[in-house]
């Protein structure tokens, strides 16, 4: 039974410690949305996405209001629009881009996820179509996230794609460099995307994924920090277990919102991301809860040992609370979105290679780092190679959300405002790798990839 002082406990962790649920994500499948033409599958894909997802804003506002609940975004999820756009014969798939844009305007969401492709072990004709196409079809849309899967623990990384994506991530900051680079703030690339991740720009419905299926992000850093305040002076044995306590109560929180909002929407419930996603705002950041673990500032030695802690905690807790955890689930780092990332970064205490380091036991990667607008895109190609790496040899998923911004150099920032915050732009080790990433190919898949 849950109790008067669990009541209040929850209550206080939404007014007070920036507790939210930060997203409830309608995966579609546009599966049955192919066509012989562009006019006829783009007109398919809009009138099916606006079919499910029409009520969706609607909804989710409902269940704010009845539980008091903050619901920061309301997002839709597709099918990998590579696949969906190989019958028609087209080349460029901007217009694909724009349908997706469309019906994200009409049914009043955040974002729209799955201008992606899945090119882990080679490339079809219609993956290379939509990669060329991202510099285009991000430019000319607000709402559309792109992503594509690099590598995987079993296949290991498609080397070609990862040298092309660095052309493609410099040609996007190019063609948005009036905005900052944003488009490549709605671009990452991935080694073991998952297929059921609610959270942008990463996000799309996996080919075994159901119909239709509501998944929901919940994010909490400022309900775990004033935890941990609570046992400071106590040993890592107490730390991780109040963490895991405040995981469950967030995790029990999702999953109640998640249930509602498959009830109200006839739609499957998939999963709850346990992720501790930050914000801007002050008391809602990763790297002030490690700095609560006793770090002067987020970067110093220790912080990869906390954050490695912090990741464990936070999943053993949510697993408890739900047999449906899924997606990421753990903590994200990304720079531009966390008060505490900025200041260390800003500071010079956070560099780009620890940030590498803390990859490796974190939930997604490098993720949000702004570099100078003269960063090659063999250096980013290079970058995003070692990300995946660390993902394929590791066996998690890893990625790189990168932003070289045109114009801007060390010291400078790049404001995007909302929850894409503020990059100050980080140094990048200048040495050319040019050579490594020009020989393609692929890098074959670790030993323990055998494991049938």
């Amino acid at each position: 039974m849950i109790n008067e002082n669990e009541i209040l406990e929850t209550m206080e962790m939404f007014s007070n410690q920036h507790l939210d649920i930060r997203t409830i994500t309608m995966g579609i499948s546009l599966m049955d949305c192919a066509a012989s033409s562009v006019e006829e599958s783009c007109n398919k894909i809009y009138d099916k996405i606006c079919r499910y997802a029409g009520r969706l804003v609607e909804v989710g506002d409902e269940i704010s209001r009845k539980y008091n609940i903050p619901i920061i975004h309301k997002r839709i999820s597709v099918t990998p629009v590579s696949i969906v756009a190989a019958a028609c014969g087209a080349t460029d798939y901007t217009p694909f881009a724009k349908a997706l844009d469309k019906a994200a305007v009409d049914c009043g969401v955040n974002f729209i996820g799955g201008f992606s492709a899945l090119v882990h072990k080679g490339y079809t004709n219609s993956d290379k179509n939509l990669i060329e196409s991202i510099p285009e079809a991000l430019a000319s849309t607000e709402f559309v996230c792109s992503s594509v899967n690099l590598a995987s623990s079993r296949t290991g990384i498609n080397m070609d794609a990862v040298r092309d994506m660095g052309r493609i991530i410099k040609a996007t900051a190019d063609r948005t460099a009036d905005t900052g680079a944003l488009g490549c703030a709605k671009l990452v690339v991935f080694a073991n995307a998952p297929e059921d991740n609610p959270f942008m720009a990463g996000a799309f419905l996996g080919p075994g994924e159901p119909e239709c299926v509501i998944n929901v992000g919940i994010s909490g850093p400022g309900v775990v920090k004033h935890a941990l305040e609570k046992v400071r002076g106590e040993d890592l044995g107490v730390v991780a277990e109040t963490i895991k306590k405040a995981a469950f109560k967030i995790t029990r929180v999702g999953e109640l919102v998640a249930n509602e909002a498959s009830d109200r929407l006839g739609v499957p419930f998939g999963i709850i991301d346990l992720s501790l996603a930050p914000t801007p705002a002050v008391g809602d950041s990763v790297a002030r809860l490690l700095e609560e673990f006793g770090l002067e500032e987020c970067g110093t030695w220790g912080t990869t040992a906390a954050l490695a802690m912090l990741n464990d905690a936070v999943k053993k807790g949510g697993i408890m609370a739900s047999s449906s955890v899924g997606g990421l689930s753990g903590a994200f780092i990304p720079v531009s979105e966390d008060e505490g990332m900025i200041a260390a970064a800003m500071s010079g205490g956070l560099k780009l290679e620890k940030l590498e380091a803390m990859t490796c036991v974190c939930s997604v990667g490098l993720d949000m780092i702004a570099v100078p607008g003269d960063t090659t895109a063999e250096t980013i190609s290079g970058i995003i190679a070692d990300e995946m790496a660390l993902g394929t040899f590791n066996n998690k998923t890893t990625a790189v959300r990168i932003i070289p911004v045109p114009g801007k150099g060390v010291g400078e920032t790049v404001e995007f405002g909302g929850l894409l915050g503020t990059a100050p732009i980080m140094e990048v080790n200048k040495k050319s790798c040019a050579d490594f990433i020009n020989r393609g190919g692929r890098i074959p898949a670790p030993i323990h990839s055998f494991k049938n």
